[in-house]
């Protein structure tokens, strides 16, 4: 819940006081999520068609919420020489 907190989705007082089911229903309706765990609260952000993150520059690849980003991507190992870039998404894009 966090991660939705930092990234301005969620309010600290709705976090807090909120059931996360009904956090789920509205961040889902707004295509903000994909998906919700129930049984361990986690939640998985929507994604372009493309398969890229919906916070992911398609031109760049780089974060547009890095000082944001979720913990998965700040404990994601960084790979290659480029950091802030996404190392996932459509690799002809990258060549």
């Amino acid at each position: 819940m966090a991660d939705l907190v930092r990234l301005g989705l969620v309010d600290p007082f709705e976090a807090e006081n909120e059931d996360p089911k009904q956090i789920a229903k509205r961040l889902s309706k707004a295509g903000h999520i994909d998906h919700f765990n129930f049984k361990n609260s986690i939640f998985s952000l929507a994604r372009r068609a493309s398969g890229d993150c919906q916070f992911l520059d398609a031109k760049t690849r780089r974060c547009t919420v890095y000082d944001k980003r979720p913990n998965t991507c700040r404990l994601h190992p960084q790979v290659g020489p480029r950091p802030n870039h996404c190392p996932y998404g459509n690799k002809a894009q990258s060549r």
